[in-house]
């Protein structure tokens, strides 16, 4: 069966259990970083030297990096469905997924950080602000991108959707205050019906 690293309030685990729900590929998953620890053993670091969540064995091969993962899953069990077989398709989802793994969640971590883990006296109201004023730019890309289309890439839900869903749940529940984004909220509306969004975006935010 395969095993999953990671702790399930991380967005990057969310998008690989969220592949995994939506394929219905057993799997198991052991809670790993932060107060669970297990990354920084010598056994983790030696399937991922970068110390970091998630992780997966399946049947020997051995993968690190959210996206990689989400890409060789959907392209292993459900090419045609959630990983397109139109190459342009299949870039342009890819392109959002990089994206939203580089430019926006650099962008909001200082806010999550400081608003989520951080203690009140320790926040850093400067830091805050700072990356509110910058998501709320990146996220108006994806605002604009999302108009007339139901989905992030094609006419139907797929990898471009599992590696966006997460952060943006994340962004629509941070107290902060988000320029209006109609598009966004109403195709997160459409993915929240799905069962596993329903099963994986749980958590709050933690």
């Amino acid at each position: 069966m395969l095993k999953v690293w990671g702790r399930l309030n991380s967005i990057n685990v969310q998008k690989v259990v969220l592949a995994l729900e939506e394929i219905g590929l057993p799997y198991e998953r052991v809670d790993a970083g932060l107060q669970f620890g297990i990354n920084t053993s010598p056994e983790y670091l030696a399937m991922n030297p970068m110390g970091l969540i998630p992780t997966i064995d399946d049947d020997g091969f051995v993968l690190w990096e959210s996206n990689a993962i989400t890409r060789y899953l959907c392209a292993k069990h459900a090419t045609g469905q959630l990983y397109p077989t139109d190459l342009r398709e299949r870039a342009d989802a890819e392109r959002w997924m990089d994206w939203q793994g580089g430019a926006l969640n650099t962008a909001m971590v200082p806010a999550f950080y400081n608003l989520v883990r951080a203690p009140a006296d320790k926040r850093n109201d400067a830091a805050i602000e700072a990356s509110r004023v910058k998501t709320n730019e990146l996220v108006a890309m994806l605002e604009a991108h999302l108009a007339g289309r139901d989905y992030v890439a094609g006419g139907t839900y797929g990898i471009g959707d599992i590696g966006m869903v997460p952060i943006m749940h994340r962004w629509l529940n941070l107290p902060v205050e988000r320029t209006p984004i109609p598009h966004i909220e109403a195709w997160y509306r459409r993915l929240m019906q799905r069962p596993a969004c329903q099963r994986v975006l749980t958590l709050p935010l933690s």
